[in-house]
């Protein structure tokens, strides 16, 4: 019967599939491992030990002296290529386990047949000796057992407590989520809330600018062409103001005078060469009066004002500030700027919508508010009121255009029959549904061309 057992348990290690688990192990191999005694053994049954050692591999395995190392060394491989198999299945429990069980196992094996061995001849020192060798792998294994539910509990507790952990982590982020859109629920009503206030005084700034726009148009209900007429000869005189300092600034960055009204103005013959200050004039009105638009606006104090400047400095994104910041990058370029001042600080500052303090831009403003202002009354007074201009070679003809000043002056005019011809134009006319506002214009006794715009 030990025999049999034997082969039992090694057909069952040498065909079995690895049980699910290492307690399922120690209970197959126990029911395996059944003792019996040798008295159980018929007396015709012959017992071959020296086939029942070679089963046994391992170091305290006994074999008889006629045991050779190659039937060793062949019993040894009949058992670790499915130690070996099983290692690397990996899916049962961890390899130091599996060492340790199949250690066990082995030990158990030769304890059996040392107890075996001891019943032929009976020595009862030797049965006491392998019975209490076998009771100790046996009580080896149930350790290993124990050791190995330990370990599953630990696992699964662990696993327990992280799934607690990502509940409870579940669990805060649903209650901020919660909360977030309560929040948001909140903040969209008070978006709401605030929307409808914005188009509410959205709508009262409607009103108070028609409101604002009417009292202007009261204001200047009383004005007629002579008033507005008036008023374009106070922007030729502001523009005529600030063409002194630039000039100047021009005479002291040693600009070449000539060269520059050439520039500006080619072929003319001039009556004097002091007259040359009328071609930086039509310069800097040709590009204030660039893209004139007849806008109506709120003028405010702001042609009370002393120094316009004041105005800027207080609204700097107002309409009037505006007119300012595109008119100054018009009239004055970067390379004259840089060669009055070493910088182009002027022109920097005024972009950003910083007006800044000083007499050369003072000077600028204080004309650019004739124009705004001449911008502003048309709108009023004739909304549908254009400008016009007059081309160099055209005759002179007094009913569209008029001579600068100074021509009056030097009596260049003495003559009622004689032809003149424009050389430039100094300030734009303006057309009016009932009338219109002469242009002004510099002009010579010489050769002319026929045509008017």
């Amino acid at each position: 019967m030990g025999l049999e057992s034997d082969n039992q348990w090694m057909a069952f290690a040498a065909s079995s599939k690895p049980p699910a688990n290492i307690a399922e192990i120690v209970t197959k191999i126990t029911k395996v491992s059944k003792f019996r005694s040798i008295g159980v053994f018929h007396s015709s049954e012959n017992v071959d030990h020296a086939h029942v050692y070679p089963m046994i591999s391992g170091n305290n395995a006994r074999l008889p002296d006629e045991q050779s190392d190659e039937d060793a060394l062949f019993c040894a491989k009949k058992v670790s290529p499915k130690h070996a198999e099983l290692q690397k299945s990996g899916n049962l429990c961890a390899p130091v386990e599996l060492v340790q069980l199949f250690d066990t196992l082995l030990a158990l094996k030769i304890a059996y047949v040392k107890l075996q061995e001891a019943h032929v001849p009976y020595d009862h020192e030797k049965v006491r000796v392998a019975d209490e060798e076998v009771m100790f792998q046996l009580d080896t294994l149930g350790k290993i057992k124990k050791a190995y539910k330990e370990k599953q509990l630990k696992e699964v507790n662990a696993s327990s407590a992280g799934s607690t952990l990502f509940l409870t982590e579940v669990k805060v982020k649903e209650q901020q989520l919660e909360k977030l859109k309560s929040q948001a629920k909140n903040k969209g009503k008070k978006v709401a809330n605030m929307r409808k206030k914005l188009q509410e005084l959205e709508m009262k700034n409607r009103k108070l600018a028609e409101e604002i726009e009417e009292r202007e148009r009261e204001r200047f209900a009383g004005l007629n062409h002579n008033s507005l007429e008036s008023v374009v000869r106070a922007v030729g005189k502001a523009i005529h103001d600030f063409a002194k300092p630039l000039i100047a600034l021009m005479k002291h960055s040693e600009w070449d005078l000539d060269q520059a009204a050439y520039a500006i103005q080619s072929s003319v013959v001039y009556a004097k060469r002091s007259h040359k200050k009328f071609a930086f004039e039509a310069y800097i009105a040709r590009r204030m009066f660039h893209g004139f638009l007849q806008q109506p606006c709120f003028l405010g104090n702001i042609m009370k004002l002393d120094d316009p400047i004041v105005a800027l400095i207080e609204d700097p994104q107002s309409s009037f500030a505006k007119f300012c910041r595109a008119k100054y990058m018009l009239v004055v370029h970067p390379m004259m700027e840089e060669s009055f001042f070493g910088n182009l600080d002027h022109r920097n500052f005024v972009a950003n919508g910083i007006h800044p303090y000083t007499p050369f831009y003072r000077a600028f403003v204080r004309m650019a508010r004739c124009v705004w202002y001449l911008q502003a009354l048309i709108a009023y007074i004739e909304p549908e009121a254009e400008t016009f201009g007059v081309k160099q070679g055209t005759e002179f003809l007094d009913v569209y255009m008029e001579v600068v000043d100074e021509l009056k002056e030097y009596k260049t005019m003495d003559n009622d029959h004689q032809r003149y011809k424009v050389e430039f134009m100094v300030m734009p006319g303006f057309m009016l549904r009932g009338s219109l506002i002469r242009s002004q214009v510099y002009v010579s006794k010489a050769e002319f061309s026929n045509g008017r715009r």
